[in-house]
């Protein structure tokens, strides 16, 4: 048994928009999981049978599923409401498959597959192993064409790699078939409707102690479409309306160091910079 899972579900192939580009945000993905100080932890990715998957760190196992593509992926060509949940659907059929594979485990965290995490949270959670789990709420905003990132405040409503939650609170069914759609989508296909389920239940999620995550912004296998690190923290004209959340996203951006390197992306050594930059190019 782990104290931790992370689970990365993985879209199908034919919803992707470059499928060679997106294994090499998984890699990254992987290898920033796989740097955990503490070495309690599991990862599984979910992807479609067939899939060509990149090479994945040891703690890695893959759960294979059948499900069809998502018919409904495009938000230009669907509609927000519409392709959101169909998003949702199967965002959390994926997931699902990966808890049952792994319904034993302390807790989990779910990951989107072009975001990164903090070394420490294995040691964390198995810490506070009876805490019912956290949501993040700071961490930074990083596109991989730029030296700098932003240091978030809000960090749970924007990114979806942004929740541990205690895996008996998740109330996983015997079967993958017994798993209604509306449990589907809204315990596991939505990181924001699960943080109002669990509170209302009395479990209710607080905000981890530190810099939980980093966000991917601004590349073309986004699902939500965002902007580069610029043009979604500086450039985006709602600010002029909320000059207050530009001035903190002013005062919040950072060089990246080698401390958050190591501490994000798994980088070590004199190499970090360079190697960081072939990982995620």
């Amino acid at each position: 048994m782990s104290h931790l899972t992370f689970i990365v579900p993985v879209r199908h192939p034919d919803n992707s928009p470059d499928w060679s580009l997106q294994c090499q945000f998984l890699q990254a993905t992987a290898r920033s999981i796989a740097a955990q100080a503490d070495p309690g932890w599991r990862g599984i990715v979910v992807a479609n049978e067939g899939s060509d998957l990149p090479e994945l760190p040891e703690g890695f196992s893959v759960e294979w599923v059948t499900f069809k593509p998502n018919p409904a992926y495009s938000i230009a060509a669907h509609g927000k409401e519409v392709a959101r949940d169909a998003f949702r659907l199967d965002k959390g059929r994926r997931v699902l498959a990966g808890m049952l594979a792994a319904r034993d485990s302390g807790h989990f965290m779910i990951v989107d597959d072009d975001d990164f995490v903090s070394n420490t949270l294995s040691g964390f959670v198995k810490a506070n192993a009876d805490a019912p789990g956290w949501f993040i709420d700071t961490g930074y905003g990083w596109t991989e064409d730029t030296d700098y990132c932003v240091r978030m405040q809000g960090y749970s409503g924007v990114c979806g790699s942004s929740l541990i939650i205690r895996g008996d609170l998740y109330d996983l069914p015997a079967r993958f078939e017994d798993a209604s759609e509306e449990y589907i989508k809204e315990w596991l296909g939505s990181h924001v409707r699960i943080k109002h389920i669990l509170r209302a239940a009395g479990h209710p999620l607080v905000p981890l102690p530190f810099d939980g995550g980093v966000y991917r912004v601004g590349h073309r296998n986004s699902h939500s479409n965002s902007g580069s690190l610029w043009q979604y923290f500086f450039l985006n004209p709602k600010y002029l309306v909320r000059p207050g959340r530009l001035w903190r996203n002013i005062k919040g951006l950072r060089k990246l160091s080698d401390d958050l390197r190591d501490e994000f992306f798994g980088m070590s050594g004199p190499a970090r910079a360079t190697d960081a930059k072939a990982q995620t190019s």
